[in-house]
């Protein structure tokens, strides 16, 4: 890579007309402009194609909606620079996150991608719901700082001798593709996360889209429990605070043998609680106590989705052979794991 690499962003966009136009203007605010802005639209239905052309960009659309994989592969396949920053189209980068991202790779000549932050603000602020799931991943990616053993694709830079060498990503899922691309990274790259790298993210704004996203990313979770469990996997949720938050419904109903057995639930929302004691104390200094109590019984609902959807995702392993990834990825090399989280 040359001491100033060309870079190409990549945007694969789907109905996203609310929010591309900050996020190319961001885009082309940057303080190392890229030489190429490919947008992938695959197959919006509102109007997002019409914004694209508004800033001049490479516009490349899909036949048919394909998911984000291959649009970001159609992407790639479309530039030509040395650097692929991929960006997606719910979130604006600050205006070095570009440059940030080329020195994070100048410096760290081993590493396959660099990937950025969510800054605890809402790209666009919709309500509390938002505000809490920016706030909570905000949270996990900056505790994360430095290596780690998982890439999430939505603010990040790859050279593409490494795009070139490990091959696209794995079209056949239409979400849950960082882990599976982790998988191939890890073989012969280092990942890092680095705060330098900020963007704005736009989230689900409502409560039952924001537990069906979970619920079906959580059912490829089996195929991701290696990279979780790693040493330096990524936790947005601490394993005790997942257990607890199953353990929460399930004791219940052991109020009807005894009264005093109300503490039962109880324990298990403080043991909840307790285990990530650093995102509740944010969530109470962002937002105030009633800010804080929405935000535990969304966050509780959101373990339990995601639990629900690992469990559904198990069975599908066993009875349909077809489920999951292509299986083009190779296993890394064994590192230490632990049981930090999910």
């Amino acid at each position: 890579m040359s001491a100033a690499p060309t870079v190409a962003v990549v945007i694969p966009v789907y109905n996203a007309a609310k929010t591309l136009r900050q996020c190319l203007a961001s885009v082309y605010a940057q303080t190392h402009p890229p030489v190429e802005v490919v947008v992938v639209d695959d197959g919006s239905t509102d109007g997002s194609p019409a914004v694209a052309a508004e800033f001049g960009c490479r516009l490349v659309v899909q036949p048919v909606n394909a998911g984000v994989s291959a649009a970001r592969n159609a992407g790639v396949a479309a530039s030509t620079s040395e650097v692929v920053f991929f960006v997606d189209s719910d979130v604006a980068l600050a205006p070095d996150a570009v440059a940030a991202a080329l020195a994070e790779l100048a410096a760290h000549p081993d590493c396959g991608c660099v990937y950025g932050v969510y800054a605890p603000q809402p790209l666009i602020d919709d309500g509390p719901v938002e505000r809490y799931r920016v706030l909570h991943l905000h949270h996990a990616l900056s505790r994360a700082a430095g290596p780690v053993d998982s890439a999430i694709f939505a603010l990040a830079a790859v050279p593409r001798r490494v795009l070139d060498t490990l091959g696209g990503f794995d079209e056949k899922l239409r979400s849950a593709e960082d882990d599976e691309y982790s998988e191939r990274l890890l073989t012969r790259h280092d990942i890092r996360i680095s705060t330098a790298v900020r963007g704005w993210h736009d989230e689900a704004d409502r409560l039952l889209p924001l537990l069906d996203e979970q619920f079906r990313r959580a059912q490829l979770m089996p195929f991701s429990l290696r990279n979780r469990y790693r040493s330096r996997g990524l936790v947005f949720n601490p394993t005790l605070g997942v257990l607890a938050a199953g353990l929460t419904p399930l004791t219940v109903p052991a109020v009807l043998l005894h009264p005093v057995l109300a503490l039962l639930p109880l324990l298990c929302l403080v043991g909840f609680v307790a285990a990530d004691r650093p995102l509740f104390r944010l969530l109470r200094r962002t937002g105030g106590w009633r800010f804080l109590g929405l935000a535990t019984g969304v966050h509780l609902l959101v373990n339990l989705a995601m639990i629900a959807g690992a469990l559904v995702g198990a069975v599908r392993v066993v009875l349909d052979p077809s489920f999951g990834p292509s299986g083009r990825s190779a296993r890394p090399a064994a590192r230490p794991v632990d049981s930090k989280g999910w």
